[in-house]
């Protein structure tokens, strides 16, 4: 039966024990993690977040009534124990902060029992997903998740400590706000006093921080919640949380300097990690032509090639139909794999396909310098020799190539180096590699919408030399955008903001809104823009895909508290879930009949 704590207090938490208070009297409270009888002796290991205690419960420093009590100890109970700490009697555990100590108990208070678990509560459970996620607050227990969390915490404290330092305010920003349904879909919040009106979470602050500077704020910070309703990814969720900023009287060289110091400063309290300043910087063509990817992972060398002056003139109808369309052909060397079976190669195949590709020709080079080719039929001796030149293949090696428009081209092979990468396990967790990503495009052409959208917003602002672009080659228009890379990932972007009227109308134009449809939108923002708007920009951080990779982590569920699923439903509370006739008929909704039977089946 569960006790009350009556007045005890815990003195410290389990690994905060040292060897230096050996003789000390302790008061130790947490969850029992298992519990060996030996007869005349019962050993305990009691567990809180800061780690583990070996508990001694034997006849003499603990009476018998409470001896009785800890032969009864199972897994998961929450209990109170008072004791003296002493040197281990028995052989030494490495594995644990307090391997060397044990805590002699005199009083066992057992403030919880608990039923057995449905799974076991332990580091790199191997339990699945669904089971964890549906028992998450069990789940939330396992010493390596509650690191994640406590690390993330870390994360959040240091960086309000960095920006207060360097002048920002921390100022919140609505939930509540307006739909703006340009770019990922907004979650929508029907509001009961105004029937037939919604409300929009926020995807992020953006228009609310770029407000902030027009009230004359200076430097914003935020650690934000946002919201978008997009297909999940291991570094995505439906609700996440952004490291939000916005700066006045700046431009790119500022806002990249103030960040650059503060990743420095954040990986070496965190890691002790060095990071090296200035972090390299590349446009987002030159990145796009080396690594096939915006935000490339720069810890591994197979860059693209591009060999189409080479194959300009053979007669591999692939290659020869891909330039003709205006396209490229591209390829990358893997180092060592010139051996690899044909069934090996014929997945990677699939694999490109998965990138749009319609299909995957190589070469491969035997260590005596025996070749191997999907297509080597169809070119001529020096054709071949040429194009393995062009490829710096050495025997041994293996040659991959795509051929078909640019896009295609580039998301295969960017794609395929990462596979290839991963399968020859050069992918070191430990290493930290930052890029920025510059110069990105100001907008890219939707085929489905027959129109210009944005790459990044529509308040990005353009380079200063592509501003005549804007009427005679939009597609070409570069922008003042930036983001920050890390071992492949996107772990923050952000822009300079367009503060000229004129340009942002014509921004507007561009993107194919009317001038009536951009007021109706974003009037409260470029009405505010007329009483006088300094220069500004930001930038956002995905705190949770920040963490995920400091954790060494491959999913940001492993850094969020109560992540969702796939199709954005949380196993453990079940939700989304259906709500009441009365609830739908207060906020002057009706759900229909096909909704109805599609949530019925």
């Amino acid at each position: 039966m569960a006790e009350s704590m009556q007045g005890l207090h815990r003195s410290c938490r389990c690994a905060e024990v040292t060897s230096e208070m050996v003789g000390s009297k302790v008061t130790l409270m947490g969850w029992v993690q298992k519990a060996r009888n030996k007869g005349g002796i019962i050993f305990v290991d009691l567990r809180d977040r800061s780690g583990i205690m070996q508990l001694i419960f034997e006849n003499g420093p603990i009476d018998e009534e409470g001896f009785e009590k800890a032969s009864k100890l199972r897994s998961e109970f929450v209990i109170a124990v008072t004791g003296t700490v002493e040197k281990r009697g028995g052989a030494v555990n490495t594995n644990l902060s307090t391997g060397d100590i044990e805590v002699i108990v005199d009083s066992l208070r057992v403030l919880a029992e608990a039923d057995v678990p449905p799974f076991p509560i332990e580091e790199n459970s191997k339990t699945k997903d669904e089971i964890r996620l549906k028992y998450r607050y069990l789940d939330l227990r396992r010493p390596d998740l509650q690191r994640n969390l406590m690390l993330k915490s870390q994360v959040a404290m240091l960086t309000r400590q960095f920006f207060a330092k360097e002048g920002f305010l921390e100022i919140e920003t609505p939930m509540l706000g307006k739909s703006t349904p340009e770019g990922a879909r907004d979650y929508l919040v029907p509001s009961r006093v105004h029937p037939g009106s919604f409300y929009g979470l926020p995807q992020s602050p953006q228009l609310y921080k770029q407000l902030l500077m027009c009230s004359g704020y200076d430097r914003y910070i935020q650690i934000a919640r946002c919201f978008r309703d997009e297909d999940l990814r291991a570094d995505r969720q439906p609700e996440f949380t952004q490291i939000d900023m916005e700066l006045s009287f700046v431009d790119v060289d500022d806002v990249i300097d103030v960040n650059e110091r503060y990743l420095a400063f954040l990986f070496k309290e965190v890691l002790d990690v060095d990071v090296q300043l200035p972090i390299q910087r590349m446009t987002w063509q030159e990145a796009m032509d080396r690594f096939g990817s915006d935000k490339p992972d720069i810890r591994f060398g197979m860059e693209l090639q591009n060999v189409s002056e080479v194959v300009k003139d053979c007669e591999f109808v692939v290659f020869k139909n891909a330039l003709e369309m205006g396209g490229s052909v591209r390829g990358i060397t893997v180092p060592g794999q010139g051996a690899m079976p044909r069934k090996k190669l014929d997945k990677l195949v699939d694999f490109a396909k998965t990138y749009g590709a319609k299909g995957l020709a190589y070469i491969a080079l035997a260590e005596d310098g025996a070749m191997k080719s999907s297509f080597a039929k169809f070119m001529k001796e020096e054709e071949m020799k040429a194009l393995i030149e062009a490829m710096g293949a050495k025997p041994g090696d293996l040659m991959l190539f795509a051929a078909d428009k640019n896009k295609v081209v580039y998301d295969v092979l960017g794609a395929l180096r990462v596979e290839m990468a991963k399968q020859l396990d050069l992918l070191d967790k430990n290493e930290y590699k930052f890029l920025w990503v510059t110069e990105f495009p100001l907008l890219e052409w939707d085929e489905e919408a027959n129109r210009f959208t944005a790459m990044h917003h529509p308040f990005t602002m353009l380079m200063d030399e592509d501003l005549e672009l804007l009427d005679t080659d939009p597609g070409k228009v570069r922008a003042k955008a930036y983001d920050i890379v890390l071992n492949g990932n996107e772990i923050g972007g952000g822009s300079v903001r367009i503060h000229q009227n004129h340009i942002q109308e014509k921004m507007f134009e561009k993107l194919g809104f009317t001038k009536e449809a951009a007021y109706e939108q974003f009037g409260f923002l470029l009405n505010a823009f007329k009483y006088g708007v300094p220069p500004h920009a930001g930038l956002a951080y995905g705190l949770d895909r920040l963490v995920m990779l400091m954790a060494k982590v491959d999913s940001i569920r492993d850094v969020i508290a109560f992540p969702k699923v796939k199709d954005a439903s949380c196993l453990m509370t079940q939700s989304p879930s259906v709500v009441s006739e009365a609830q739908l008929e207060e906020l002057g909704l009706d759900i229909s009949a096909a909704q109805t039977e599609a949530e019925e089946e």
